[in-house]
């Protein structure tokens, strides 16, 4: 888990290479799920919606068939979300400061929240309000500075 542009995606797809599981995103399977694009849950159905489809998707996880799931950056705010998560495996969130969060989020329109005027100020704001909860994953690791092998790599060594 973690913001928007911290490389769980990317990241997720080569650790669950690695450890020859299988590779889970929660936004794919919520748009294959409800036959919309993230962003039009959010135009359509708002950000509280999507939401409740997020925990509907965690609670859905079967425990028996180990995966590597990338979750979406807010899956983890609401009340029971983080302890959720935790029940059903470890959690590991990927930190980026708000620069390196914009540069590689920026020319993607797929990201409902940074549609504003100021996406530097929002992604500030957002990680001021979500960086508390993130910081109580079993694992935290930065990734302004590293490449997505090396991401990997810091993961199976301190959280495997």
């Amino acid at each position: 888990m973690g913001m928007m542009g911290t490389g769980k995606s990317t990241i997720g797809k080569i650790l669950a290479q690695r450890l020859s599981m299988k590779f889970i995103d929660s936004d794919s399977e919520i748009e294959k799920e409800s036959g919309s694009s993230i962003p039009e849950i959010f135009s359509d159905q708002g950000e509280s919606t999507f939401r409740k489809m997020e925990r509907t998707f965690i609670n859905q996880i079967n425990q028996d068939q180990p995966a590597v799931i990338a979750c979406g950056g807010g899956l983890c705010i609401p009340a029971g979300m983080m302890e959720l998560l935790k029940s059903k495996g470890h959690v590991i969130c990927l930190l980026a400061n708000p620069t390196t969060l914009l540069g590689r989020t920026q020319k993607d329109s797929n990201r409902p929240l940074l549609q504003v005027a100021q996406p530097l100020q929002a992604l500030e704001k957002l990680l001021q309000e979500r960086e508390g909860r993130y910081r109580e994953a079993d694992t935290i690791i930065d990734t302004d500075e590293l490449l997505p092998e090396q991401v990997v790599e810091r993961i199976i060594e301190h959280a495997l």
